[in-house]
Formats: structure tokens, sequence, C-alpha cells
């Protein structure tokens, strides 16, 4: 059995009455970065883009070098991550423990660590990257997969109207490719932005807006909710006593920043988000 059968067909979970959602926490990971790092891999392999033993190289705020550094490991390959010097100590382990290279940069210096990803793809023959922040595989990964799972989980087997997609973005990708699918099913489908009350050089939501939307089209998005980072991790404290979900920062503010649009806003309907990774890899913070 490939790790690869384990990857997606998460479970989904109902907050409250009018918000669901996806828990992403029962990727192999730990985190929805799982979906779209394999989607993305399979496609390099596919079009003749890697070779066994060479090196993927990616910028990340964590959770997706930690995805590339377990199938790399598992696949042959080899991993060399870079990010900010000022995230979770935990996730940078993870990505050793499976035989990454963790390359810092400055403190939330994104747009530092895809520069030093370009150069070393430049530099070296063996040296390939995904691309998250600009992939639109990205966003087809979740067109295809986690949006398909949300109708069948919510309106096939549920019998809900899927009224409103709340999440924030890191590279974008989840929002945009999921609402490329629910759009399809509910016309008046609302799009909420999640996004830091902090700016990007000061906040700590680990994983979500990360310098920029990369992927986003702003078209798409009716409104846009901020939290700040305090009331984020509140929230995924409570998300642990409450409901007995251990979750990331990000979740916490997905699920505040849902629960706030939905307490100014009636829908016909549900609004679904996403627990997006475990709160393990941040117990330094929590």
């Amino acid at each position: 059995m490939s790790i690869d059968t384990a990857i997606g067909n998460t479970p989904i979970f109902k907050i409250n009455e009018k918000l669901y959602a996806k828990l992403e926490v029962f990727n192999p990971t730990g985190s929805i970065k799982d979906r779209m790092a394999l989607y993305i891999l399979k496609k390099a392999e596919e079009n003749d883009e890697l070779e066994p033993g060479h090196t993927i190289v990616e910028a990340t705020s964590g959770n997706t070098g930690i995805a590339f550094s377990m199938l790399a490991s598992v696949r042959g390959y080899k991993a060399k991550i870079i990010m900010p010097c000022n995230m979770s100590e935990e996730r940078k382990q993870m990505m050793r423990l499976f035989g990454a290279e963790v390359v810092e940069v400055g403190p939330n210096a994104f747009k530092d660590a895809i520069e030093l990803r370009n150069e070393l793809v430049a530099a070296n023959s063996d040296h390939w990257s995904p691309r998250q922040f600009e992939n639109l595989n990205n966003i087809e990964c979740h067109e295809m997969t986690t949006s398909k799972e949300i109708i069948r989980q919510l309106f096939v087997e549920k019998k809900k109207n899927i009224a409103a997609l709340i999440c924030g973005a890191g590279t974008g990708g989840t929002i945009m490719g999921c609402h490329r699918s629910l759009i399809k099913i509910e016309k008046n489908l609302k799009t909420v932005l999640i996004a830091p009350e902090e700016d990007a050089a000061t906040h700590g939501i680990q994983g979500i807006n990360d310098g920029a939307d990369f992927l986003v089209d702003r078209s798409i998005v009716d409104a846009e909710v901020k939290v700040s980072t305090q009331d984020a991790i509140d929230r995924a404290r409570r998300l642990a006593h409450e409901h007995g979900i251990l979750a990331g920062i990000s979740a916490g503010a997905n699920v505040l920043g849902a629960e706030r649009w939905l307490a100014e806003n009636d829908i016909d309907g549900v609004a679904v988000t996403f627990i997006c990774d475990r709160g393990e890899r941040y117990m330094s913070i929590l």
C-alpha cells in the first residue's frame, strides 16, 4: 500500500448549525498541503521532470515543506526546504526527520526564500522546484479533489446547500480551487477570505498571508475578515477544549473568522472552512 492512498478523503466536522470544517489533519503529515504536494509531484513525474536522486527545492512557511520532505523520502528524492527562521521549530524538526535539509532565511522573509529557491534551481541541473506559489496545478488539485469531497459530503450526503466558502490563503490554491467547483453548484456562493489583522511582517498566523496572496484572484472574493494572531491562537485552543480538535493557528483564524462573518450575514445553507493542520507543530506557541 502506498502512502499516496492515505492522502485526501478527509472527514468533515460540524462546528455549529451553520459551519462545517474539513479536517485536513487526517492527511499523513497532518496538513492540507499533502494534497497539493502529491498532485504537483505526480504531474512532474508524468512529465519526466524528475529522476531518482534529484533534489526537490521549495520555499515554505512549513507545511508544504513537510509534505514534500515526506514524499521525497518515500520516492527516492532529496529535499531542500527554505523557510523563514521564525517559523515553528517543530515543523523544522519534522522536515529533518524525513531527511530534508532545512535552509533558514530572515524572519517572515518569504520573498527572500523564493529568490533563493529560484537561484538554487537555476544553478543546479539536478534541482527541481514545485513552485507552489506560481503553479496552477496547486489550484487544480483542490478543484479536482478537495472541493469534490466537500460537495459529496455536504451537498450529496447531508443535503446541505453550500452557501459560503471561508478560509485564509497561503498560496491561494485551496480557496481558488474550491471556489471553481463550488460556484458551479451554488451560483450565489459567497467566498470569504480570512486575513491577519497585523501586517505580513509581524503577524504570527503561520501559513496564511505569507507576504502575498500569489494565486488568489481578488475578483472572486466577496468579503475579507481580519483576525489577530492572539485571537487565532485563542480560538485554536478552544477547538481543543470544546471539540477535541488539536489544530494549528490558521485553523483558529479560519473558524473564528467564519464565525464572525456568519454572525453578520444570513445565508441560505451552510459555510465550509478548513482545519488546515495539527496543533502539535505549534506547541511552543500554543
